[in-house]
């Protein structure tokens, strides 16, 4: 036991806090792909393009310059990373050298490629297996945001759509080391389904899944419905952007923008994909974007992000901290309450291991010659899993909700949760009440009227959402659990 402990301690003390250095691009990515495998600690920094690998008797940092020279910026923000036998497979896009007119304050895209490597933990040595480049000023060749391992064809399967050409779901074959198409819809996030790899549709958005027989070769597509039919509150499902795919239950779970998809799509009549609404507050970009899901005690870790971008800030404002979430089906609960962003999740001994970040990717052509966030890497004791939730507060305008619906705000394990509304005029609020069980909503009506309102939600259980009968721009509301 004592050596545990030692190894514990030494690879946690050889973690830092990263704060900004030079990594030209769109403002602060993170660190991503974290992955503990055979004793190493394996995690990529973006925007510096700096690959991390940690042991007890190693700190190993690789910085790109097989994709070509240097000082290189990116690396990956998507989590692209698969542990196989003695190997850490990553994937992502790097700038190599990064292309960044300093007068022009001006980042072009020659040298940016996409790449897949590969590290041997026994050798301690970094291979580059495969990259590719479109040599444009503004545009780009997919980047690798998945890796999915075949076992039974011994291949990896990649997720490829952020991007402007050679978009898809692709195929390296690990014997002759060999990419190509498996398919044309672009995906950008996956996961392995019972004896399927699963991919969504819709490029960034979801907008349905494709599933890949891994020994039949037989491709299963299926559709979902965005208009409220797969809804469980009944309303629409606006810009579920992607977050991350995972599977627990003997479901497919597809965490977007706005909620949760989760189903069974290779027999879709018996468990058809629902949509369950979580932390949707409208043209908001508080979204799973850029976040992974973490297996642990039989249900899955993921995180919605209060800031993951700049898009949706620059008109709405912050409405909510990074929520923590712990899915153990049906219930899903709030354990942890976190700032701008968390990018990556992964179990290490004891702890759970959470990458931080104070800053959003600005997601826009202004670059930053900085990565501009302060990065560090948190070793969460695991029996957080086990605590009382934290208190937590989302606060939201009548002008960006309307009359549409809006919150899914687990409620689980709170004493005191509570909405407070201060209404411009008298209304009414519909109250919905589900959890991962559930087939439709079970919907109460409160009356408010104008003025200050306050809502006691401890006689409702699991998730909750809202609608307003009718639109209050001057409406102000929020969301207090205790």
């Amino acid at each position: 036991m004592d050596s545990i402990i030692s190894c514990d301690i030494m690879i946690l003390d050889k973690i830092s806090r990263f704060t900004p250095r030079y990594g030209p691009e769109w403002g602060s990515g993170g660190i991503f792909g974290l992955r503990y495998h055979k004793g190493v600690l394996y995690f990529n920094l973006a925007f510096e393009a700096k690959a991390h690998f940690i042991g007890e008797d190693r700190h190993t940092i690789y910085d790109y310059h097989f994709v070509g020279s240097g000082p290189a910026s990116g690396g990956d923000t998507y989590n692209a990373v698969n542990a196989i036998d003695n190997f850490i497979y990553f994937g992502g896009w790097v700038h190599a050298p990064a292309s960044y007119k300093r007068d022009e304050n001006m980042l072009y895209f020659y040298t940016k490629y996409t790449h897949l490597h590969r590290y041997d933990i026994y050798e301690d040595k970094v291979e580059l297996l495969w990259k590719e480049g479109i040599s444009d000023p503004k545009y780009w060749a997919g980047e690798i945001s998945e890796i999915v391992f075949d076992e039974l064809n011994n291949r990896l399967l990649l997720a490829r759509a952020d991007g402007h050409k050679n978009l898809g779901v692709y195929k390296f074959d690990l014997d002759e080391k060999k990419m190509s198409i498996l398919s044309e819809e672009p995906a950008l996030k996956g996961t392995i389904f019972l004896e399927y790899a699963c991919f969504n549709t819709g490029q960034w958005l979801m907008s349905g899944v494709q599933c890949f027989n891994m020994a039949t070769g037989e491709r299963k597509v299926i559709e979902v419905d965005l208009n409220g039919k797969d809804s469980i509150d009944g309303g629409p499902i606006i810009f579920p952007v992607m977050g991350n795919m995972a599977v627990a239950s003997n479901k497919l779970f597809v965490f977007t923008r706005g909620g949760v998809f989760t189903g069974n799509p290779i027999i879709p009549e018996d468990e058809p994909m629902r949509f369950y609404r979580l932390f949707d507050f409208g043209e908001n970009s508080v979204s799973p974007f850029r976040v992974n899901s973490l297996p642990i005690g039989g249900g899955l870790l993921t995180a919605y992000n209060g800031l993951p971008d700049m898009l949706g800030a620059r008109v709405r404002p912050n409405i909510m901290p990074t929520a923590l979430i712990y899915v153990t089906p049906p219930v899903i609960r709030i354990v942890g309450v976190f700032g701008a962003r968390l990018t990556s999740l992964e179990k290490y001994d004891k702890y759970i291991l959470v990458a931080g970040n104070t800053m959003p990717n600005v997601s826009e052509w202004r670059t930053t010659p900085l990565d501009t966030g302060s990065r560090e890497i948190m070793a969460l004791s695991d029996d957080i899993l086990l605590y009382q939730p934290p208190p937590f507060e989302a606060y939201v305008r009548g002008d960006m909700i309307k009359d549409n619906h809006w919150g899914g705000i687990p409620i689980y394990g709170y004493r005191e949760p509570k909405i407070i509304i201060k209404a411009s005029k008298d209304n009414e609020l519909f109250i919905y009440e589900y959890n991962l069980s559930s087939t439709e909503a079970d919907v109460d009506k409160f009356k408010i009227n104008k003025g200050r309102n306050v809502i006691d939600l401890s006689c409702f259980a699991g998730i909750v959402s809202f609608k307003f009968n009718e639109s209050d721009e001057k409406l102000k509301s929020a969301i207090k659990l205790l």
